[in-house]
């Protein structure tokens, strides 16, 4: 019998090693899902801004070799790099208007410039974000993820209809339905090494069944050099002298960097859910190496006077979940290969040669799994009334002004572009009304300074207990606010002895009462086992306790919620405890 809350479905969780041949076809899958996208961004960037066959040739080699490497960096993790995870990476999609702009104005050295300071910001997004945790919360990254999935829809169905002249109408709709049908059945029936194999058998059969109706093109394949790195290859140089189009096209770069940033954020905490059969709380301090890796493609892209690299959003979620596969070398696989594809346009062209009513098909379960990866986020997260209407409201805006051009009519030029963006706009809601409820919460608490010990217990019950007397709770739910506080104290002080008061790390209580409840946010220096996920395994627990889980059990006991995120250098454990008068 399948365990409560156990996904038996993920063969390979993220820390589990799977054998060459499995790691290599589920690898080879994530480079068709990576490798279209990539190219077609770069292409359609040079394109429209007048670039030449030589810029084309080199941005292209320059992204795969970026996003091969840092799509294995983020696989493996180095120091606070790398997500731990399976995150493709490639030329975003988001940049592509104003990096075109920036390239038809004043070429690679302009592009070169914009996208190097604008990674600037991406990083210190990645520094700052535990400060950022009340505005970029649960509501706000699933929101994002389920706008991304809708906007992306009509480029899957958009593929469909893509195919060579002179093939009959019902051409496309026919292979990506062959594709579909096939990958999907297998997907919902079959088992073992069929599951993993589902998605690239359903392209085998929708390339099958291209042929015969004149989809399928090879010409790409003739026409592609075998190796070799592009002539006239090298760094292309700053704007060391900006002018009146850097000044202009900065702010631009900037909100479109930090909103990818809220957006990646969001493609990171999905991630974590998808490679895990038992439900765990996102480690943030995961989410800050991923963004810490994406600001890193975003410098070097910068330095190549390529389009910017970051993680692709529907893409490796829908793998791990497709395949049952997340453990980490696949991405260390899948880095490989995009490197190797670098120096072989060759092998190259004969993925980009998949039809693409093939890749429409599976872009349509790349984009169900992400909205519902979304969904799931808002959900776990605690969907009250506020948060609902939240996500409501910023779904609809983002969705309905997706097809519009309301501010290209009124503002016109690049921002009118830019805030006709469904995403950017839904983003920017959820964002302004996250930080409106926040604003106007009561702030009667107060704030307390003090050290991570068990020493420390005095001054903290005297402060729980001044909280529910400015409150006129009664004596038990004083008592019972005091208790949450100190077994959360005892959860993550070390054993008493263990560690000098003076040496202790430093810890700070912050009080947020509500109408009939009260917030404890402890703030402290902390690296252990996550508090959450250990209240959460004590429901699995058959007999007997171990050492430090009383705390644990009168914690889940006296507090209505437990919620605990760790990043680097920071540990903020908040607890709410409801009361009575």
């Amino acid at each position: 019998m399948q365990a409560r809350g156990i996904d038996n479905a993920v063969r390979y969780e993220a820390a589990e090693p799977c054998s060459l041949p499995v790691a290599a076809a589920v690898g080879l899958q994530g480079v068709v899902l990576g490798l279209a996208p990539l190219v077609v961004v770069v292409a359609v960037t040079a394109g429209a801004g007048g670039q030449d066959e030589e810029y084309l040739s080199w941005a292209i080699f320059a992204a795969l070799l970026i996003a091969g490497l840092l799509t294995a960096l983020q696989a493996s993790r180095f120091w606070r790099l790398g997500a731990g995870h399976i995150q493709i990476m490639g030329a975003t999609p988001n940049f592509v208007a104003v990096s075109a702009l920036a390239l038809s104005q004043g070429g690679p050295p302009l592009l070169a410039s914009l996208v190097v300071v604008s990674s600037l910001f991406y990083l210190a997004l990645a520094i700052w974000l535990p400060q950022l945790r009340r505005i970029i919360t649960p509501v706000v990254s699933g929101t994002v993820l389920m706008l991304i999935a809708a906007t992306i829809l009509p480029v899957a169905l958009d593929r469909v209809r893509d195919v060579p002249e002179g093939s009959p109408e019902a051409a496309g709709p026919a292979v990506a339905f062959a594709t579909l049908a096939v990958a999907t059945g297998l997907a919902l029936r079959a088992s073992g090494a069929w599951r993993l194999w589902s998605p690239l058998i359903g392209i085998a059969v929708g390339c099958l069944v291209a042929v015969p109706l004149g989809a399928y093109e090879l010409t790409r394949i003739a026409d592609a050099p075998w190796a070799g790195i592009p002539a006239g290859a090298g760094f292309p140089g700053f704007d060391l002298m900006p002018g009146a189009e850097f000044w202009a096209l900065l702010p631009v770069f900037v909100v479109i960097t930090l909103v990818g940033g809220v957006k990646n954020i969001g493609d990171s905490v999905a991630i974590q859910g998808a490679s895990r059969r038992r439900p765990r709380v996102t480690d943030f301090r995961l989410v800050q190496g991923s963004l810490n890796t994406n600001g890193l493609g975003i410098l070097l892209s910068g330095l190549a006077g390529a389009p910017p690299t970051t993680v692709y959003s529907s893409t490796s979620v829908s793998l791990a979940t497709l395949t049952g596969v997340a453990s980490r070398r696949v991405g260390v696989v899948i880095g490989a290969l995009l490197a190797v594809l670098a120096l072989f346009p060759k092998l190259t062209a004969v993925l980009l040669t998949i039809p693409a009513p093939v890749m429409g098909a599976y872009l349509l379960t790349a984009i169900a799994l992400l909205f519902v990866a979304g969904l799931g986020t808002v959900i776990r997260d605690g969907l009250d009334q506020q948060k609902a209407l939240v996500v409501g409201i910023a779904f609809s805006l983002g969705l309905g002004i997706e097809h519009q051009t309301i501010f290209q009519d009124v503002v016109g030029g690049t921002w009118g572009a830019l805030l006709d963006s469904g995403m950017l706009m839904g983003a920017l809601a959820a964002v302004a009304m996250t930080v409106f409820l926040d604003l106007t919460n009561p702030r009667r608490g107060g704030r307390l300074q003090a050290r991570l010990h068990p020493a420390a217990l005095p001054e903290i019950d005297a402060f729980a207990r001044g909280i529910a007397a400015s409150l006129g709770w009664d004596a038990r739910s004083s008592d019972r606010l005091s208790a949450a506080a100190e077994e959360t104290l005892a959860s993550l002080a070390a054993p008493d002895g263990d560690v000098a008061l003076e040496d202790a790390p430093r810890l700070i209580v912050a009080s947020r009462p509500g109408a009939m409840s009260v917030e404890l946010e402890f703030l402290a220096v902390f690296d252990e086992e996550n508090i959450e996920d250990r209240l959460a395994y004590l429901d699995e627990e058959s007999e007997g306790v171990a050492e430090g889980e009383i705390s644990l059990r009168l914690l889940r006991h006296y507090a209505s919620s437990v919620h605990h995120q760790k990043y680097y250098g920071l540990d903020v454990v908040t607890v709410q405890v409801k009361g009575s008068r």
